[in-house]
């Protein structure tokens, strides 16, 4: 019987050993997981800030470009309405001048 439970008493630290093995094992590659995955979760970041940051000059550029445009716009209307005063101005004029003259 003495020899039975020296028989489990080495399987249970032979088992103890293989378990403790497997943990350092696993201990030594940790470190290596975890770079992977913060160079993994860096990428990600980065990748996603270049992505935020070419919506934002789109956008920028699309704002600029729509004032660009508002303000040619603005100064066309501008320009029609000073033409269209001073036509307004010599069609009263041509309009009276022969009011007058034939009155």
């Amino acid at each position: 019987m003495n020899e039975k439970r020296i028989h489990q008493v080495l399987e249970i630290e032979k088992q103890a050993n293989a378990i403790r093995e497997a943990m350092i094992s696993e201990a030594a590659q940790l470190p290596s997981q975890a770079e992977k995955e913060s160079q993994t979760l860096i990428e990600k970041s980065r990748a996603d800030a270049e992505r935020q940051a070419r919506e934002i000059i789109a956008k920028a550029q699309a704002e600029e470009e729509k004032a660009n445009i508002l303000a040619q716009v603005n100064e066309k209307i501008q320009r029609t309405e000073s033409l269209a005063l001073v036509n307004f101005n010599q069609a009263v004029t041509y309009v009276v001048a022969r009011v007058v003259g034939r009155g």
